[in-house]
Order: structure tokens, then sequence, then C-alpha cells
């Protein structure tokens, strides 16, 4: 695979005309263990217009569980990515929103109670300031004692990435705009996420060969619930959404249209991939094959699609010609890996501190959720039985079309692998509109979460 660097994406751009900086043009940038995804968008009144949009294969050492392990080799695979975004958009964009995932993100939400000395005064924006950088700072406290634990490193520094407010209530009665209300006793639950700060240098590096501005970066299950609320302000969408990368694993539960938490660990795609290679004693490209194709096994008629990853005459026939003997191994592992991966899930599940139970929807993404043994675990397996779910979860695969606001102008077929690209997209209008005087909490207060 050849890459392309910034010099000879240059001279290309410059032998089809120099294409021209848009400035209502907005790049998100999915840095994933397998692929780097880069889609460019306008915003249209309340609708994201996609123009463009390109992907490129990382390389083997690019990434370690979610986070860049090689920033030159991860800059020369973006840049590709970007060239073929750039060339179908006919412009390019200055700003980038970038996703960020790994098993030392720490997204949690924290409720706070917090009493007030004159009950009869209104609650102004500058208290409500307050109270937010003293929830910030104790959930940044937290955030680097988790990390400190988990890499050794009692000197570890670690940045606010997003803030969002679950809920409020005001002496017990649940509001949505708590500016002006009179009462003691306010209680808000906030969501907040924390990475390491080499983590966000290396991004603001990659950001920085490349000559973006860098306008957000984002938790990734958090973008991809943001995209799935869209302008619904007042959303009542209640899921647990799942990006299953090369790499990670990435869950976030939205409760009533607000992220109660994110939880990260470290099994996806690749893992399966290696699984395979070791049961089946084949090399790790074979495998990827195999493991892509394996539909095919069942169905010789399968759409190309509606599959995961890129389906070859070659790779397809590969599995097709597979002995009994080697299917049964394929089998095997896939059934090991997917056995390790529901124990993640399970484990991630129990680790989220709901008030009630969990959200009886499941909605998937990333370039993992579309294998279909993956999806049949989930839909038919008993791992649900032991967790707080009042039933069966239904499972979901996210299209674009799940995604409100979001219009492909592209004539390519954008799946579910590129659900988190949607998101960063959400959070870099976002961040571009400020807050909107709408009277909404989420929009009265997205001012005082920005970083």
């Amino acid at each position: 695979m050849k890459l392309f660097s910034k010099n000879e994406v240059e001279v290309e751009n410059t032998t089809e005309g120099e294409l021209k900086v848009d400035d209502n043009a907005i790049l998100a940038l999915d840095i994933g263990t397998e692929y780097v995804k880069a889609v460019i968008a306008k915003q249209k009144k309340n609708t994201l217009e996609v123009i463009g949009a390109g992907r490129a294969h990382q390389g083997n050492a690019n990434m370690y569980s979610g986070a860049i392990a090689d920033i030159q080799g991860v800059t020369a695979v973006c840049e590709k990515a970007l060239y073929e975004a750039e060339k179908e958009a006919r412009v390019r964009s200055k700003v980038v929103v970038v996703g960020i995932a790994g098993e030392l993100i720490k997204g949690n939400t924290t409720t706070v109670r917090y009493r007030r000395k004159d009950g009869n005064k209104p609650l102004t924006e500058q208290e409500m300031d307050l109270i937010i950088k003293r929830v910030q700072e104790k959930a940044g406290e937290r955030a680097r004692t988790e990390v400190a634990l988990e890499t050794n490193n009692p000197d570890v520094e670690v940045r606010l990435i997003n803030s969002a407010i679950v809920s409020l209530l005001i002496d017990g009665y649940k509001i949505s705009n708590p500016i002006g209300f009179q009462g003691s006793d306010l209680t808000i639950q906030f969501y907040t996420a924390y990475a390491p700060l080499v983590h966000i240098s290396a991004i603001e590096k990659v950001c920085a060969e490349m000559s973006l501005d860098l306008l957000a970066v984002a938790v990734e299950p958090f973008a991809v619930c943001r995209a799935c609320l869209g302008d619904e302000i007042d959303s009542s969408l209640s899921a647990i959404v799942m990006d299953i990368g090369g790499g990670t694993t990435d869950i976030a539960i939205v409760d009533d249209g607000g992220v109660e938490g994110t939880k990260m660990f470290g099994v996806g795609g690749r893992s399966m991939t290696h699984q395979i290679a070791e049961g089946m004693g084949v090399d790790f490209n074979t495998a990827e094959k195999i493991k892509v194709n394996m539909d095919f096994l069942e169905d010789s008629e399968i759409e190309t699609d509606k599959t995961v990853g890129e389906y070859t005459s070659e790779g397809a026939k590969a599995v097709r010609e597979l002995s009994r003997n080697d299917v049964a191994k394929l089998k095997k592992s896939v059934e090991k890996n997917l056995e390790v991966w529901m124990s993640g899930v399970e484990l991630a599940l129990e680790d989220f501190d709901v008030a009630e139970l969990l959200p009886n929807q499941i909605l998937l993404c990333g370039g993992g959720a579309g294998l279909s043994e993956l999806q049949e675990k989930l839909a038919t397996g008993d791992w649900y039985k032991e967790l707080p779910f009042s039933r069966r979860p239904v499972v979901h695969l996210l299209e674009s079309a799940d995604m409100p606001g979001v219009k492909n102008l592209t004539e390519k077929k954008l799946d579910h692998s590129y659900a988190t690209a949607f998101g960063l997209l959400r959070v870099g209008i976002d961040t571009l509109n400020g807050a909107p005087e709408k009277g909404t909490i989420r929009d009265k207060l997205s001012k005082l979460l920005q970083n």
C-alpha cells in the first residue's frame, strides 16, 4: 500500500486544479486502529451535508489500544484518507475534529448536591459556572487517580475532553433550565471525560503535521451519541451505544437524551483476526480476509453493499474452498474470541452506575459491528440476564438514516463504520455554533461546558 506524503498530495491536487479552503466546510478525522476515515461536510440550516469521504488502512504498528503509537505513520495514513475526501469534495477544510478512544479515556457521570446559601435568590449563570468548575475539578481528580493506578505513574497529566449535563433537580423537582429558578438544594448529574495529556499531544502533533487547525477532540462513543441525537435538543433517546473498532470496544449509555457515561476495553476486531490466525495456522492477512468474508460460508448470494469490510473475489473463493476441518477451526476461533469480547461487554456494563435499569436498545457501529456472528451473539445469547435489563435488549446496526440531520451527497455508501465520523462532525458544529439563546439547558449552558 502506497502512503501519500503531504508534498505528494499537494502536487496531485495542483495538477487537477488547486483546491480552495471553504470556511463553511468542516473535517472529521476518525483515527481508528484498522482504518482512518476522513469526512468533509457543510452545514446547511439544520442539516449536515456530507460532500467528501475517504479512508485508508492503518499500519499494524501505528496504533496501540486505540491510541496513537507512531505519529509519523498515522500522519501518512491520515493524509491519504484526507486526499481521497478532498478530491471528492473539491474543497478543503481548515478546521478538524478528531476522535479519541482507548482504555485510559475516563468518562464518568458525577452527581453533585449543592446547598445554596440563599434559596430565595434566583440562580444565575455565574453561580452555575462556579458549580460546573467544581464538578470538573472533582471529576478530573478522579480520572487522574484512575489513570495513575492503571499506568503506575503518579505524575500522569489528564485533560478534560467532553462535558455534558445529564439531569438537574432543584429541591427534588426535575427541571430543564435552572437559570432564574429559586431553591435551596441543587442536584446535578454531569458527564465528564478525561484523557491522558500524552494522547492529546499526539493528536495535536498529527494535526500540526497536516497543517490543520484542531477545533475539538471528542471521546468517540460520546460523539456517536451526539450523532444519534442530532438537533433534537430535548430528545428522549435511551440506548446503549457500542462502537466496535479494530483495537477497542467503546460503550456509552444514553438515558432520556443525556449521556450517562462511557467505558472502553481493549478487545476489538483485530483480536478476532489474531484468534483466527492462531486457530487456523495462517498469517494475519489471510485471517483478515477470511474474517471479512465469513458470511460466504452461509450464503453465496450475499450482496457486497450489505457486508462488513471489503469483500473480494479472492477472499470469497478462499472461504468457500475451506475444508470442513478448517471451517470447524474457524468457527471455534470466532466463538472463543466472542466469549472474551462478551465478558468485556458484561464487565463494562456492570461498571456503569445506573440508578434504575439499563436501556433495552443496543446501537452498534464501527467496523467490527458488521460481523453477523457478533450481532447474533448479542441478540440471542443469555448474557443480559445477570445485568439490570427489564427484558432482552434489541440490537440494531446504526446507519446514516438513523442519524437525524445527516445527508450523504457523496457517491459512497457510508455505513455503520462511519457513525463516529458523523458524530465528530456534530461535535464540531456544536463548538463552532457556541450557545444560541434558545432557553433550554443544553443551549444555555453549552458555553459554560466548553473547554
